[in-house]
């Protein structure tokens, strides 16, 4: 593992998800699932978000799409607080969804409305 790779996904993961919420992932993480933790650390954060190529912003937006597509709804969740932390407004959310539920299918659209509700609350909540 890269040190220095792994610094800057440990930075960009914080900076996107949250540092509470980072360092609550590291602090559950036992001799099972720490080496995914260090994994998705350095080579989705470090290694892919730290390209330089396109905005945070994008990078959001397309993960908002492919976790509707692929039905990950706690994956879902956390990215679109991540993706209001990096400048996606509510209404680029609400065209995401729209645009993924007619290439995914509706019933992943209407999940991806409801999780989005949860998400805007608990967003705002923290910010409160």
């Amino acid at each position: 593992m890269s040190k220095e790779v792994f610094e800057r996904g440990l930075a960009i993961r914080k900076e996107v998800l949250g540092k509470e919420f980072v360092e609550k992932s590291f602090a559950a993480a036992d001799d099972f699932n720490r080496p995914m933790q260090e994994l998705v650390t350095e080579y989705c954060w470090g290694a892919v978000w730290g390209r330089e190529e396109l905005p945070r912003k994008t990078r959001s937006m397309l993960n908002l799409a492919m976790l509707t597509c692929l039905n990950r709804p706690h994956e879902l969740k956390m990215h679109i607080k991540g993706a209001l932390r990096n400048g996606v407004t509510r209404d680029e959310v609400r065209e995401v969804f729209l645009q993924a539920a007619i290439y995914a299918g509706v019933p992943a659209g209407v999940d991806s409305f409801r999780i989005a509700r949860e998400a805007f609350a608990e967003f705002d909540a923290d910010k409160a």
